[in-house]
C-alpha cells in the first residue's frame, strides 16, 4: 500500500485518479444495486462525460486503466477516455474492484427497507466497517479484496511513474480511500463519493502520496 507524505508535489509526479461510476438506473431509482449488473442511466452518462471534460481541463494522459467487472463502471471509464481521446487504452478488468455485495437488500428500495428493517438498522448495515447486511458483505470484508488487487495490480504501475485511471463503485472506492487516508472506521462511516467525481492522487517516484484532489464541474 501507498504511504502518504507532506512533500509538495513536483511536474515531474505521476497520478492516481478514482473514479466512481455515474448515476446508474438503480441509483436513480433509490435501490440497493450491489454486483447487480445494471447500466448506466442518461444522467450518469452524463456525468461521465463531464468527469472526462474534467480530466482533459487537468491535461492528464493515461497509462493505465482498471475498472470492475459491472458495466456501469467500465462503461464510465470508456466514456471518460472517449473524452480524454484514449479510446484504445487496454483496461483491466477486475471482480475484485466490484462493488460490495449488499446480499438480502438488492433491489429493495432504500425507502422500502428503512421501512421494513428499521432506519438505524439499515444504516449501520450501509455506513459501518465490519458489519454486513444479510447475506452480503461489510466494508471490511469488501476491503480484504479490493486492497490487495490495489498492491499486486495498481501500485507497482505507479511505482513505475505512470498515470492510472480506476473507475468502480462507492463502497469499493471507499474502501480502497479508508487504506490510502488511513482513514479510522469511525471516519469511514461518515467518508461519501459522488457519482463521477474524480479524485486525484498525485504520487511521488518512490510511490508515496504527496497530494489528494477532488475534481467537481
Amino acid at each position: 500500500m501507498l504511504q502518504k507524505t507532506s512533500e509538495k508535489p513536483r511536474k515531474s509526479d505521476n497520478v492516481l485518479v478514482l473514479v466512481r461510476h455515474g448515476q446508474s438506473e438503480w441509483n436513480r431509482l433509490n435501490m440497493f444495486t450491489g454486483w447487480k449488473d445494471v447500466g448506466l442511466s442518461e444522467e450518469g452518462e452524463a456525468e461521465a462525460h463531464r468527469a472526462g471534460l474534467l480530466l482533459k481541463e487537468e491535461g492528464l494522459v493515461f497509462d493505465s486503466a482498471f475498472a470492475s467487472t459491472l458495466k456501469r463502471a467500465h462503461n464510465t471509464l470508456d466514456i471518460i477516455l472517449g473524452e480524454l481521446g484514449q479510446g484504445k487504452l487496454p483496461t483491466v478488468k477486475a471482480a475484485a474492484l466490484n462493488e460490495r455485495d449488499y446480499g438480502q437488500l438488492v433491489g429493495i428500495n432504500k425507502e422500502e427497507a428503512r421501512k421494513r428493517f428499521g432506519a438505524d438498522q439499515v444504516h449501520v448495515w450501509q455506513r459501518s466497517y465490519d458489519i454486513a447486511p444479510p447475506g452480503g458483505e461489510s466494508l471490511k470484508d469488501t476491503a480484504a479484496r479490493v486492497c490487495p488487487f490495489f498492491d499486486r495490480w495498481i501500485v507497482p504501475e505507479l511505482q513505475a511513474g505512470k498515470n492510472v485511471i480506476v473507475v468502480a463503485h462507492g463502497n469499493s472506492l471507499r474502501s480502497l480511500i479508508m487504506e490510502l487516508d488511513k482513514l479510522t472506521p469511525e471516519e469511514v462511516q461518515d467518508y461519501s463519493i459522488a457519482t463521477a467525481t474524480p479524485v486525484i492522487y498525485r504520487v511521488k517516484a518512490d510511490g508515496t502520496l504527496v497530494e489528494k484532489r477532488n475534481l467537481a464541474a
